[in-house]
């Protein structure tokens, strides 16, 4: 499986289950989309840094070759299953009164 099949089928799979198995849809609140449009800029920021820079190099049969800020889409896909995974825990852990020992 290579990268633009892992990104395309993990955010549609974490969509999916965001709006249709989680009883919280995040995907549904202006909190989730104001959070991603804050972190958006700077997801493209450094991936700019790191790819225009050869920092970070994707081969070329690995990705469908549309890059945006000098990296592969597939990246933007990649961050928002991120960005909304992360969420999710944070709102799981938030709710269960989870405490570090």
């Amino acid at each position: 499986m290579n990268y633009t099949a892992i990104a395309l089928t993990s955010s549609i799979t974490l969509a999916l289950i965001d709006l249709t198995l989680l009883k919280h849809s995040l995907l549904k609140t202006k909190y989730f989309w104001t959070s991603y449009a804050i972190i958006l800029p700077f997801q493209l920021l450094t991936n700019w840094w790191l790819t225009s820079r050869g920092i970070v190099t994707y081969s070329p049969d690995a990705i469908i070759g549309l890059r945006i800020a000098s990296a592969p889409v597939e990246d933007l896909f990649f961050g928002f299953t991120l960005i909304l995974g992360v969420l999710h825990m944070w709102e799981f852990y938030g709710r269960k009164g989870y405490q570090s020992k």
